[in-house]
C-alpha cells in the first residue's frame, strides 16, 4: 500500500510539474499578445474543483492525462462557429504571428525546463559515475558476450559507433543502449592501429536495451559493509575504493569475477581512503557455489560541481544529446529497428518517478529534466491534436496569406485526436505488456 500511495504521489509530482509548466507557456504567452484565457485545466473532462479569478477557471478535471488552456473563441476547443466575427480578446482576433508564438511556447517552457533543471543540477553538484566522462577504453568484457564474439580486446578504446564519434564512456552506453538486436559498427584504436568491428547487440531488460558486454575502466567503490561480514573483519568501509585486488586492476567486474572465484582464499587488496593508499587482506566466504565479502558497492563516483556559465553550457550540450537519442530512436522505432518495448508510457513514468522520488530530490529533478525535454520536442511534431500540428497550420496559413477553411481544422484536429487516442491506448496496454510474464501474447486472446 505504501509503495502505491508512493508512486501515484509521485506520479502527480511529475506530471503535475510537466502539465503546469507547459500549460502555463501558453497562458503567459496568450495573456501577453492580449488573448483572453477562459479555463487553465489540470486534465481533461469533467471539472471536479477549482476557482475562478479574472475571467479564468482554474481547475482539476477528471482524466489526469495532460491538461489544456481554453481560449476565448478558440475554434478548436469549444467547437465550430461558422459566420462568426472574433470579439476582441478572442484568440482568433489576435495576428497569425501572436498565435504562433501562444502555440510555440509550450513546448518552448518544457524544453526551457529541462535546460534549468539540469544547469540548476551541475551548479549545486551530483554524484556521478567517474568512468562516465573519461575516454571509453574497454576495461573488462564479459565471457561470450557479444563483444567478446565481435573479436573486442581489453584496452581497445572505442572511437566511433555507426560513425559517431563516442568521446565518454556515456556516449557509448547511450549509442548501444538504445540499439538492441542491431548490427553496430564500431572503430577502436588499438596498439596496432585502428580496426573496424561489426558487432551484434543483445537484448536485456523489459525495456529491450542493448547489451554489448564491454565495461570501461570502472573502480569499485564500497557503499556499505555488513556486520560480521569478511570485509568488516578485513577493515573496510563504506567510502573506500578498490584500486587492485591480487596485484590487478580492480575493475567493476574484474573485481566481481575474482571475489566469486575464491571462496575461502585468502585475497590481497589495495584501497583508497581519501588520500591514503591502504594493504589489506580479505577472505571471501562461500555463498551458494560462489565467494562473497558482503558489501554493496559500485562504480566509484565523483561529485560534479559547475559555475554558472559552465552549467549552463553542460546543460545545454546534455540536452542535445537527449534530443538526439529521442530523435534517433523515433526513427528506428518508425523503420521497424527499435522495439516498442523501449516505449514508455502513464505507468511505465510512474514507476520510474517512485524510483527517482525515493532515490532523493536531486535524482527526482534530473528525471523531471528528462521527461519534459521529451514532452517538449515530442510536442512539436507536427501531428494535429499535438502543438506541433497546430505550429504547421499556421505556418501554412502566414505562407498562403489566408486563414484556413474552419472545417478544414476541424477535421484535421479530429485526425488528430483519433490518432492521440490510438497511441494512448496502445502506449497503455505496452506498459502492461512488459509487466506479464509472456508480453504481448498474454494480452492477445488466441
Amino acid at each position: 500500500m505504501v509503495s502505491i500511495l508512493g508512486t501515484i504521489l509521485a506520479f502527480a509530482i511529475v506530471f503535475g510539474v510537466l502539465v503546469f509548466v507547459h500549460e502555463f507557456g501558453h497562458f503567459f504567452m496568450a495573456k501577453v499578445v492580449g488573448v483572453n484565457v477562459e479555463t487553465f485545466s489540470f486534465g481533461y473532462g469533467k471539472r471536479l474543483f477549482g476557482y475562478k479569478m479574472g475571467g479564468t477557471d482554474y481547475r482539476i478535471s477528471l482524466v489526469p492525462m495532460g491538461g489544456y488552456v481554453k481560449f476565448s473563441g478558440d475554434e478548436a476547443l469549444e467547437g465550430l462557429k461558422q459566420n462568426t466575427e472574433p470579439k476582441p480578446g478572442d484568440f482568433q482576433s489576435v495576428k497569425r504571428w501572436q498565435r504562433f508564438l501562444v502555440i510555440l511556447m509550450g513546448p518552448v517552457m518544457n524544453i526551457a525546463l529541462a535546460l534549468l533543471l539540469l544547469a540548476f543540477i551541475n551548479m549545486v553538484g551530483v554524484s556521478t559515475p567517474e568512468y562516465q566522462k573519461k575516454a571509453p577504453v574497454i576495461g573488462w568484457i564479459e565471457p561470450g558476450s557479444p563483444a567478446q564474439k565481435a573479436d573486442l580486446f581489453v584496452g581497445d578504446e572505442i572511437l566511433s559507433i555507426n560513425d559517431k564519434k563516442t568521446a565518454t564512456w556515456s556516449d557509448v552506453e547511450l549509442a548501444v543502449g538504445t540499439k538492441p538486436d542491431r548490427t553496430i559498427k564500431i572503430r577502436v584504436k588499438r596498439e596496432d592501429g585502428v580496426a573496424y568491428v561489426d558487432l551484434l547487440t543483445e537484448s536485456r531488460t523489459r525495456f529491450d536495451m542493448g547489451y554489448a558486454g564491454f565495461f570501461g575502466k570502472i573502480l569499485t567503490q564500497v557503499n556499505a559493509v555488513t556486520a560480521n561480514s569478511p570485509a568488516e573483519k578485513a577493515g573496510l568501509k563504506p567510502g573506500d575504493v578498490i584500486l587492485a585486488i591480487d596485484n590487478s586492476p580492480a575493475y567493476l567486474y574484474r573485481f566481481i569475477e575474482t571475489l566469486e572465484k575464491n571462496p575461502g582464499n585468502e585475497l590481497d587488496i589495495k584501497i583508497q581512503r581519501n588520500e591514503a593508499i591502504i594493504d589489506l587482506k580479505v577472505t571471501p566466504r562461500k555463498e551458494g557455489d560462489v565467494g562473497k565479502i558482503g558489501i554493496m558497492h559500485g562504480a566509484k563516483s565523483v561529485i560534479m560541481k559547475y559555475g554558472f556559465f559552465a552549467a549552463f553550457a553542460q546543460s545545454y550540450k546534455d540536452n542535445l544529446k537527449m534530443i538526439y537519442a529521442v530523435m534517433d530512436f523515433l526513427k528506428n522505432l518508425i523503420t521497424g529497428k527499435a522495439s516498442t518495448r523501449q516505449l514508455g508510457g502513464p505507468i511505465e513514468i510512474a514507476n520510474v518517478s517512485y524510483i527517482f522520488f525515493r532515490m532523493g530530490f536531486l535524482p527526482l529533478l534530473s528525471f523531471i529534466a528528462f521527461i519534459s525535454l521529451q514532452l517538449g520536442v515530442v510536442n512539436l511534431f507536427p501531428v494535429p491534436v499535438f502543438d506541433g500540428g497546430q505550429i504547421l497550420v499556421l505556418s501554412l496559413e502566414g505562407v498562403f496569406r489566408r486563414d484556413f477553411n474552419p472545417k478544414v481544422k476541424q477535421v484535421l484536429m479530429q485526425i488528430g485526436f483519433a490518432i492521440f487516442i490510438v497511441l494512448m491506448v496502445f502506449i497503455i496496454l505496452n506498459d502492461v505488456a512488459k509487466r506479464l510474464p509472456n508480453g504481448w501474447d498474454s494480452l492477445i486472446p488466441f
